[in-house]
């Protein structure tokens, strides 16, 4: 395995990764050559590519590794907020833009309709993240949060859909107001929640439960 003289084969991974990020972000996936990314990182072609066997798996490996991951984020921060919060203060930071890490979704989406290997690991990417969002919704049906009804893909991919948007319209192409996009996250999130009949079939089914009668 190609690695620095010293440096753990993980090591020299992880600073490929850093580097193709940064790379990518500055320069565009096209614009990119695999020896910039290796000559960023230290590291000689031969040992990048022991590593990484194309610039699109490189491209994909550091949007994983290094791209937005803004609700599992919140989630580490605070493991115990609930999943409607979660979802509206992500939905909060929508319009501001992107940073660095945020380019690297811009750039692989694009080249991913011309480049059928990026396609590909896209495709892969996209999945699980569609997967994992999904997992998220469950849980929050789970917790009486959100309504039982709704399809957990339909709302994984919609989320999807309005981080993917954020990322491609920057602010400078629009101009929304603060307040007025709270207020419309919130009456958004409060129709996710289950309906009040649900609520009370709920509550009676976890009151017979426990006592064996209806109360």
């Amino acid at each position: 395995m190609g690695r620095i003289s010293g440096v753990t084969a993980a090591e020299t991974r992880e600073r490929l990764l850093r580097a193709a990020a940064d790379v990518f972000a500055d320069r565009g996936y096209d614009g990119t050559r695999v020896a910039d990314i290796a000559a960023a990182a230290g590291v000689s072609n031969g040992a990048l590519y022991a590593h990484f066997d194309s610039k699109a798996k490189l491209l994909v490996a550091a949007l994983g590794a290094h791209g937005r991951r803004l609700l599992a984020d919140l989630l580490a921060e605070d493991p115990d907020r609930s999943i409607t919060e979660v979802l509206l203060i992500a939905g909060r930071s929508l319009p501001h833009g992107r940073d660095v890490r945020g380019n690297l979704i811009v750039e692989a989406l694009v080249a991913a309709r011309r480049d059928d290997d990026v396609a590909r690991q896209m495709r892969d990417y996209m999945g699980e993240k569609a997967d994992w969002l999904a997992g998220l919704v469950t849980a929050g049906q789970l917790a009486g949060e959100l309504d039982p009804a709704l399809s957990p893909k339909a709302l994984a991919q919609f989320c999807l859909l309005l981080a993917m948007g954020s990322e491609l319209v920057t602010p400078d192409l629009h101009a929304v107001d603060d307040g007025e996009w709270t207020a419309l996250l919130t009456r958004v999130v409060a129709a996710l929640a289950p309906a009040a009949s649900t609520v009370a079939q709920s509550t009676t089914r976890t009151s017979t439960n426990q006592t064996g009668e209806t109360r």
